[in-house]
């Protein structure tokens, strides 16, 4: 394999993962919403939508050794087409639907065509949704921070 060609395979694969990052984040009537607009291929489920638990792992400070944080629930799917792409869709909770959504969507985002409408009609704006929401957020968090180190002593 070339360097350029392992250089493509590394972008693509990070881009996949962003986009399934996102679809994971964004709300099941936003989905259902796009897919209406949307030909599917003939498929055929390869794993139907099945909720269990996964580990979490965590490190003291961020940092440190790591350790078993705890179980969080997670649902997982997988369906492949006619041509052979596999779209698999894994989403924290239980909500089978919307893990579907999310493998149906990776399924869909594999072909360059579709791939070149969904890019920016979906997943764009969704990010930017989700991107503005995490900074009110911490906006939110960051304006009842309090810094001991700034108060004067009453001497």
């Amino acid at each position: 394999m070339s360097e350029q060609s392992g250089n493509r395979e590394v972008a693509a694969q990070a881009a996949r993962q962003r986009w399934l990052a996102v679809l994971a984040r964004a709300g099941v009537a936003e989905l259902e919403t796009q897919l209406a607009r949307h030909a599917l291929p003939a498929l055929s489920w390869l794993r139907r939508p099945e909720s269990g638990l996964m580990m979490v792992r965590a490190r003291a400070g961020g940092t440190g050794q790591q350790y078993n944080q705890g179980e969080v629930s997670v649902t997982r799917c997988a369906v492949q087409d006619e041509t052979g792409r596999l779209g698999v869709g894994y989403v924290q909770g239980r909500d089978s639907r919307h893990a579907e959504l999310v493998a149906l969507f990776d399924l869909l985002l594999q072909d360059e065509t579709r791939q070149a409408d969904l890019l920016p009609g979906l997943i764009a704006p969704l990010a930017a949704r989700q991107a503005a929401a995490r900074d009110k957020a911490s906006a939110q968090a960051a304006a009842t921070r309090v810094n001991f180190f700034t108060l004067a002593r009453g001497d």
